[in-house]
């Protein structure tokens, strides 16, 4: 697994594909690359594909972040290291979050922008931080319990929750820290970025109406709203999430 060292910080990631223009995809609270197995495997025939582990998460060094902020500054110094230039900046969740604040704060260094579960704001029900500190195992799983389509197999929430607990309990409560503390439902309006926006019909962490308000606010953004899918909807129904994302980079290649 390829490793790039960035502020003093191993830097796990993985890629796929080639071509002139790449998709980065950053996870969400908790996660790691595995988020974005199936796309790491379905679109690498149509662009090179890129997914890292945040620090604190996955195999990659160092430790987590209590705010968004400081993630957007990781991401930009990773894709800076690794020489990615422009990219199609991609986050599931909190990952959906950091490139809000990346597109908000960087517009020049991305060429498209796709929001998978995620929101504008991303507050925190108390309870999921009083289980993550009280019995962390609880937590993972009430959380996890909320975060699927009910026709998911249980076999992939299994997994899900597995992964999950892989995570150290103090780095998964720094990222609902720095979701709680997200707000830019008032500065969406200034993007000029072509946006792509995924959700799950059946999302119970960030409903359906937090995508539509983001397809709704954000200027030219494009909405895809998914049956049978929740939280992780990118993993639940991955060839519908993948077929989107094809269509969403072919008109950027036709720009």
């Amino acid at each position: 697994m390829p490793a790039q060292s960035v502020n003093g910080i191993e830097i796990h990631y993985d890629l796929t594909g080639g071509g002139p223009r790449t998709c980065l995809f950053v996870h969400g609270s908790g996660g790691s690359t595995m988020s974005w197995i199936r796309q790491l495997q379905g679109l690498a025939d149509t662009t090179r594909v890129v997914a890292l582990d945040l620090p604190g998460h996955g195999q990659s060094g160092g430790e987590g972040c209590s705010q968004i902020e400081d993630y957007v500054r990781l991401v930009r110094a990773f894709a800076e290291t690794a020489q990615l230039g422009k990219v199609v900046l991609g986050g599931h969740s909190m990952g959906g979050a950091v490139a809000q604040a990346f597109a908000l704060a960087h517009p020049e260094r991305l060429d498209g922008l796709i929001l998978v579960g995620t929101g504008a704001r991303l507050r925190v029900l108390p309870k999921i931080f009083e289980l993550l500190r009280s019995d962390y195992p609880e937590g993972v799983r009430f959380i996890n319990g909320r975060a699927f389509s009910s026709s998911t197999a249980q076999a992939l929430k299994d997994a899900a929750r597995a992964r999950s607990l892989e995570t150290r309990s103090h780095v998964t409560i720094g990222d609902y820290t720095a979701c709680n503390g997200f707000d830019v439902m008032e500065r969406l309006g200034a993007l000029r970025i072509p946006t792509l926006v995924i959700g799950g019909e059946d999302d119970q962490l960030t409903p359906p109406k937090y995508a539509r308000y983001l397809a709704r606010t954000i200027p030219g953004a494009v909405l895809v709203m998914v049956e049978q899918a929740g939280h992780y909807v990118h993993l639940e129904q991955p060839e519908v999430v993948n077929q989107a994302i094809r269509a969403f980079l072919a008109t950027l290649a036709a720009r």
